[in-house]
């Protein structure tokens, strides 16, 4: 395939490729309430996952001390640690990765996990070799800084009129402006897709085969 419009395709990962969001709002509301602090809405918990997992905390438990942030991170990896094995990818993902290797693309994952947790994630469900690079935002800045995706452009020597970034929540798309890329957005994840148009996605798409579709098409 040679009219490829973007050379390098960038995915979150929570929400985006991995069925993983509804666990993330359980955990941050059990590591809330383990510390004593009153416990965050779905919608609140919801709204910081695709953040560090230190500044996620602290924006859904604003009542919690600054002195109990190591306690509240320990207490939220205990709880998703219990449950980790029980995460899936969105079904269609690995024939839409396939598919874009096929024509060309280079994959890369911008995630706000940490680095253990997305290794930990990629061995279990043997992706590794599906993907060019990943950036995680315990070594890098976290979203919607540009730096973890400029970061992956330069080691990979793609421009930015050359990459997509795709995510589920309001700090992908941010990202992506923030980095001079295109997005696109998808509504099955942690964010109201009503709250994407500001921030100007090319598309945003209801299923993974309904992004398998546009990509096919316009990618």
């Amino acid at each position: 395939m040679t009219d490829r419009r973007f050379d390098l395709i960038a995915f979150d990962w929570d929400g985006t490729l991995y069925d993983s969001t509804q666990l993330i709002v359980r955990c941050i509301q059990a590591a809330v309430v383990d510390v004593g602090g009153v416990r965050p809405s779905d919608d609140t918990a919801a709204w910081v996952i695709g953040l560090g997992l230190a500044e996620a905390l602290a924006r859904a438990a604003p009542d919690v001390p600054k002195e109990k942030y190591l306690e509240l991170g320990a207490r939220y990896r205990y709880h998703y640690v219990q449950h980790q094995d029980d995460l899936v990818l969105f079904k269609g993902v690995l024939p839409m990765l396939d598919m874009l290797r096929a024509n060309g693309h280079k994959l890369a994952v911008a995630t706000g996990k940490s680095r253990k947790g997305l290794d930990r994630a990629l061995a279990s469900v043997e992706l590794h070799d599906r993907f060019d690079s990943s950036r995680t935002a315990d070594e890098t800045e976290g979203k919607p800084h540009p730096r973890m995706l400029r970061e992956l452009m330069d080691e990979l020597e793609v421009t930015p009129e050359r990459t997509l970034m795709i995510g589920d929540t309001t700090h992908d798309l941010q990202l992506a402006l923030n980095a001079g890329c295109a997005s696109v957005g998808v509504s099955y994840g942690a964010h109201e897709p009503a709250s994407f148009d500001v921030l100007r996605p090319l598309f945003i798409a209801h299923s993974v085969a309904d992004l398998q579709d546009w990509l096919r098409s316009n990618a």
